[in-house]
């Protein structure tokens, strides 16, 4: 399967089976969409090739240089870096029977709030159902279910989440010193994460984040008035003045590493790259703002006819990140980096997050759900930190939800980067976890194309 755009001045052709990206010629780029047939009917003979596209009408080349063209491309595929047949798809039966261990949890640490977000999934923290704090016993019976069914593996992710986890804090500090006294006698290393709206974030709070968690997100918006608008206090005041400067001293206690400024846009900011560009004049170097996820009858929701504005944006931020980079003001935007050489295992590409299987939500009352979006649908209540799992049956579905199930993910070109998408985006909107939410597929299409165009326009730089 081959994927040709262009972008800012580039030709790109991803061989998506392969993996491989090419930047190219206009020459180039033309032939390769009149060889691909020939191919994949197992016509290789170079001048019999030459030949039939030679006999294609309309061409606006010389013979010589069509003929040079089609050389180059069918030196690609004899190199096994154009039009690779699909080898992945092999594995799907193997994969679905695999064991497979559980590796990270999502502790719901608080389901309580001081924020009144307006767009929360979370509904101020209550996930449909009533607030609460964990205590250290539930999280304590948690972390010893996720090393008991950790298998062989060593590294395990514990992200501390709600609501907003420093309503809880001495819980927080008491369940990392108790995963700290298991690593050693059961071979294991946690890796903490904390996501914070920064309230309550305060000089003691963060020095103990910087030693004992690996990464901190911290969530803001963008622009004041953006910001203020959709994250504001119960009582309607805004929380960006209060915020900023905390977040600005933990992005450098942390040499600008090991973070995410993490935003959410909406409706209401189309223009979403001023807030990720904003953002980056606030100095912050690790920046992740993504598409709300929405009903469409709220009026932040996206509408159809706002999919071209949101392209455009992404285009032109990727074009300023662009610019940045080579003017030494560089900055990272989540969903814009892209790993061409190695990439995720064949298992990440074929599943993904690993959310009901590898991945799961603890409530504070210590229910298991598949990951956090999830949490108080009752259908997808797994089982709890007494019993364990107790509905293996919906753990399967999980398991056997990938981009070969899916029938919208099966030819298209960002499968194996996208993995699918959420699962929990799926349900929500079609009733069905293994089919896929529209909005967010164009908009991750797009991601896909900026990153690699990203890649090709720093690797030209360098050259």
């Amino acid at each position: 399967m081959i994927h040709q755009y262009k972008s800012n001045g580039y030709n790109i052709v991803m061989d998506v089976n392969g993996g491989a990206v090419h930047v190219v010629d206009d020459i180039v780029y033309d032939m390769i969409p009149l060889v691909e047939p020939l191919v994949m009917e197992g016509i290789k003979d170079i001048d019999t090739v030459k030949a039939a596209v030679l006999n294609c009408a309309g061409l606006p080349y010389k013979q010589e240089d069509i003929e040079e063209a089609v050389e180059e491309v069918m030196e690609l595929e004899k190199r096994g870096q154009l039009f690779t047949p699909d080898i992945y798809e092999n594995y799907i039966f193997d994969f679905k029977n695999r064991e497979t261990v559980v590796k990270a949890l999502c502790l719901h640490i608080a389901h309580d709030c001081n924020l009144a977000c307006r767009y929360c999934f979370a509904e101020e923290g209550e996930y449909h159902g009533r607030r609460a704090l964990m205590s250290f016993e539930v999280g304590k019976k948690a972390l010893d279910f996720l090393v008991a069914n950790s298998g062989n593996r060593v590294n395990l992710e514990v992200d501390f989440f709600g609501g907003e986890p420093l309503m809880n804090w001495q819980v927080v500090k008491d369940l990392v010193a108790y995963g700290r006294s298991l690593e050693e006698p059961n071979n294991k290393k946690f890796r903490f994460t904390l996501t914070t709206n920064g309230v309550l974030l305060d000089d003691d709070i963060l020095e103990f984040a910087n030693k004992e968690m690996s990464n901190i997100v911290l969530s803001i918006d963008g622009r004041k008035e953006v910001h203020d608008k959709m994250r504001p206090f119960r009582g309607g005041q805004g929380s960006y003045d209060m915020i900023v400067p905390k977040f600005q001293k933990v992005a450098e206690s942390r040499d600008q590493m090991n973070y995410y400024v993490r935003g959410t846009f909406t409706h209401h900011n189309l223009d979403f790259a001023e807030d990720v560009l904003h953002l980056a004049d606030l100095g912050f170097k690790q920046i992740s703002v993504e598409p709300v996820v929405a009903k469409p009858e709220e009026d932040y929701a996206f509408k159809k006819e706002d999919i071209p504005k949101l392209m455009e944006e992404y285009d032109k931020l990727a074009v300023e990140i662009i610019k940045r980079r080579k003017e030494g003001n560089g900055f990272n935007f989540f969903h814009f980096m892209i790993d061409l050489e190695g990439g995720p295992c064949v298992a990440k590409r074929l599943s993904g997050c690993g959310s009901g299987t590898e991945y799961l939500a603890v409530t504070p009352w210590g229910d298991f759900y598949p990951c956090h979006q999830f949490v108080g649908q009752e259908e997808f209540l797994l089982g709890n930190v007494d019993d364990g799992i107790v509905r293996q049956d919906i753990c399967n579905e999980f398991k056997c939800c990938n981009v070969y199930a899916k029938e919208k993910c099966k030819n298209c070109f960002a499968k194996f980067y996208c993995s699918g998408g959420c699962a929990a985006n799926s349900y929500n909107f079609t009733g069905k976890i293994d089919d896929v939410y529209e909005v967010g597929c164009e908009l991750q299409k797009k991601r896909v194309e900026c990153a690699i165009m990203i890649k090709a326009a720093l690797a030209d730089c360098e050259e």
